[in-house]
């Protein structure tokens, strides 16, 4: 009888075994996980369409500006020191993967449309690289977009025109066909930017 019993388990767990397998490897694998630091962060819940405009005051959507491997920052132009450094950085990074022959762009959504006018955007962006894109819009569409990619900003009311805004300070690496694959921290340094952006475009 309990030669039976133990029989019985075995098969019980045997079967529960193979389910277990069956799907796990029926979940397709992770193409970007050999470049990423975090694989605990779900990407696919990152980001998502939008209608903004860009600094040259035309109508785009995501599918328009997310045309080649893209460094995606949200920020504000009268940002005193976080933004710049950043930009400066992202920057930096694509020049680095332009030289090793990887086609890539930066792209700048301004969180404060009252003040970033797209002709404000064209010039803060020309500072930073000939390519890099600006974008703003509505109020509403720019608070839809930083929900859409889990980033956060609030203005500091101040009741004059020198207000300043908290805001996350995350770049997304956004590849055409994929979407976020990953999240850069404003303390990595061009060439860890460059390095880990350039896997993930290879492993696209």
């Amino acid at each position: 009888m309990k030669d039976r019993l133990y029989l019985s388990g075995a098969i019980l767990l045997a079967g529960a075994a193979g389910a277990l397998a069956v799907v796990y490897t029926s979940e397709p694998a992770d193409p970007f996980a050999p470049c990423r630091e975090d694989t605990m962060i779900d990407f696919s819940q990152i980001g998502g369409p939008f209608e903004l405009i860009d600094e040259t005051g035309q109508d785009v959507t995501d599918a328009d500006v997310f045309t080649r491997p893209t460094l995606f920052y949200l920020g504000y132009t009268f940002c005193p020191d976080v933004c710049p450094l950043d930009n400066m950085r992202n920057a930096d990074a694509v020049y680095l993967m332009e030289e090793a022959g990887t086609e890539v762009q930066s792209v700048f959504l301004s969180i404060d449309p009252q003040r970033d006018t797209p002709e404000v955007l064209a010039e803060f962006t020309e500072f930073f690289h000939p390519q890099m894109i600006g974008l703003t819009g509505t109020l509403e569409s720019v608070r839809a977009v930083a929900d859409a990619y889990a980033s956060f900003f609030e203005v500091q009311e101040t009741g004059d025109e020198f207000y300043l805004i908290d805001h996350s300070t995350h770049t997304f690496l956004v590849l055409p066909e994929h979407g976020v694959v990953d999240i850069i921290n404003r303390e990595e340094m061009p060439e860890e930017v460059a390095t880990r952006a350039a896997c993930m475009i290879e492993h696209a």
